[in-house]
């Protein structure tokens, strides 16, 4: 035991927050203001945030080239949403994007051993 926390709590906090919930969360936050506020730019700001903070975090862990493809997979999420959505709907298609770039994600910069953690 290392003063209040224990040897196992203090390597818990030392792992890197995962992104796969901001990510996905990001989507959905973001259809959801806009859906709630009838005002499509106040959903885009929320995606933006979303988007930018993965893109940074992203860039830390994994390297520019690899935060740049992740983005991009959550833009394409975004965009496919659109058509997805006339056909099967509004909140299904954003659920089904979320799912998709959330597991993504998770795959490429959350899952353990998904790449090292870079150190400069």
């Amino acid at each position: 035991m290392v003063g209040a926390f224990s040897a196992a709590t203090l390597r818990a906090m030392q792992r890197p927050l995962p992104t796969w919930p901001l990510a996905a969360g990001s989507l959905l936050l973001g259809f959801a203001v806009a859906d709630v506020t009838g005002t499509r730019a106040l959903g885009g700001v929320v995606l933006f945030l979303g988007g930018l903070a993965c893109g940074l975090r992203w860039r830390v862990l994994l390297g520019l080239p690899r935060a740049v493809a992740l983005v991009v997979v959550f833009l394409a999420g975004f965009v496919l949403a659109h058509p997805l959505g006339h056909a099967i709907g509004a909140w299904p298609a954003v659920l089904l994007v979320a799912l998709v770039v959330g597991a993504v994600a998770w795959r490429a910069a959350d899952a353990p051993q998904a790449a090292p953690v870079r150190t400069s």
